[in-house]
């Protein structure tokens, strides 16, 4: 009996380092060295700035942000608008990692032009009394010539986590009218959204056990299926009809804490963070059911959280280079600081570069970066990453999203338990 044990604890254990053996050395064993801070733009003390609220201090913690394209009637872009979800309140409320020790204080939007480098707070309008608000991931549609768009979040209240929607009127930008709260039984764990029209969504849920599971399974429980990169989270296509009920199916199950998720411009790709394993994952989609097909994976040097598609076609991947020490950042621990990684994944046309595909798959790259990828993240056939920015905390810290402006080559980056928006602009 003691022999069986034995050795199914071997073959489990052996699994685990097959699959995650990567991400627990360079992710959670060992700390990356990285630099104070690195642009791929420059200097980053020309180029980057911290953005803020110098008077209430309100832009903190913000673990999603989002841009709001208005397009005019050809469809071009006109202007664009950053959206920020903050929460300052994270360390003592947060579904994801814990704790869940007070929902009481409201969480805050943000609105930021890159036209004028301005900030205005945003209103929520009509919002229910008594219902708390703290956003995680989140989209907004694009309004065309001047249309209303819907935007949606996902909101970890302290009942159970929804998916709240809002209008926002381009002529009264800094107001968000709530229209409505979506629940559902399959909303187990939510936590990032992408839009495919104005009513209809994909929604990550990133764990099947959660944290408000009773003691002692909700400190537990989640912690494990997250280590071992349990292969139990989900993502799910979500159709709202005109009377407000949702159609919901899941569309990729079996994703190792299914994180951040962005649609292709196009249509034809979605993009999913598997975030315990450090990869992203890649899907064919059928445009008229939603459905999807696995297609491939990349794999990032961290653990990717949020992510999105840049104009140009390429996907921004931003997350956390070493877990432990996002723990202990949002444990208060003195001194504590975790580090920021952003980077893009383009494809890749020509692999006729290196003599045969093994070569190919163990070249270098990524090579302008102080810590390359490549020295944490093996190459691929299919995709290059490249670093855009990175830093050890020390001048950003606990990245979660980062946004590129392929007009002006702005990049935007918000940290998880980060004050202010860090903004790096071109060459």
């Amino acid at each position: 009996m003691v022999y069986k044990i034995v050795t199914i604890f071997t073959v489990l254990l052996a699994a685990l380092i097959y699959r995650s053996g990567r991400v627990l050395k360079h992710n959670v064993l060992n700390l990356p060295i990285l630099p104070e801070a690195y642009y791929i733009g420059g200097d980053y003390k020309e180029r980057c700035t911290v953005v803020r609220d110098e008077t209430a201090n309100t832009i903190n913690y913000c673990e999603d942000i989002t841009f709001w394209d208005h397009l005019d009637e050809q469809d071009r872009l006109a202007r664009r608008f950053v959206l920020l979800g903050c929460d300052p309140n994270r360390k003592a409320w947060n579904t994801v990692m814990g704790p869940l020790r007070d929902p009481e204080p409201f969480a805050f939007l943000w609105l930021y032009s890159t036209e004028s480098g301005s900030l205005y707070p945003v209103t929520l309008d009509n919002y229910p009394e008594g219902h708390d608000f703290h956003p995680l991931g989140m989209e907004v549609y694009p309004s065309k010539a001047g249309t209303p768009s819907n935007l949606f979040i996902v909101n970890h209240a302290r009942a159970n986590t929804t998916i709240e929607q809002f209008v926002l009127d381009p002529t009264q930008p800094t107001t968000a009218v709530h229209v409505r709260t979506l629940t559902s039984p399959y909303f187990v764990s939510p936590n990032s959204v992408a839009l495919t029209s104005p009513t209809s969504f994909y929604v990550s849920n990133d764990h099947l056990m959660t944290r408000r599971l009773p003691s002692p399974f909700g400190k537990t429980l989640p912690v494990i299926e997250s280590l071992a990169a349990l292969p139990f989270s989900w993502l799910a296509h979500v159709t709202i009809s005109p009377d407000g009920a949702l159609q919901h199916k899941i569309v990729a199950f079996g994703v190792p804490f299914a994180n951040g998720v962005a649609v292709s411009h196009d249509g034809s790709q979605v993009a999913l963070s598997a975030t315990t394993l450090g990869e992203v994952y890649f899907y064919d989609r059928n445009q008229s059911t939603n459905d999807l097909k696995f297609s491939h994976s990349v794999p990032v040097p961290f653990l990717p959280d949020n992510i999105m598609y840049a104009d140009d076609g390429a996907l921004i991947v931003t997350g956390h280079p070493h877990f432990p020490s996002v723990a202990a950042v949002a444990a208060n621990k003195p001194g504590a600081k975790a580090a920021s990684w952003t980077v893009s994944i383009r494809p890749i046309s020509d692999t006729t570069r290196a003599k045969s595909e093994k070569d190919f798959v163990k070249r270098a790259y990524d090579l302008r970066a102080p810590l390359s990828a490549s020295a944490i993240a093996p190459a691929v056939l299919t995709h290059e990453v490249e670093t855009l920015f990175q830093s050890d905390g020390s001048v950003f810290g606990t990245s979660a999203t980062g946004l590129v402006d392929t007009r002006t080559g702005t990049l935007y980056v918000s940290g998880l338990y980060e004050e202010g928006m860090l903004v790096c602009g071109p060459k």
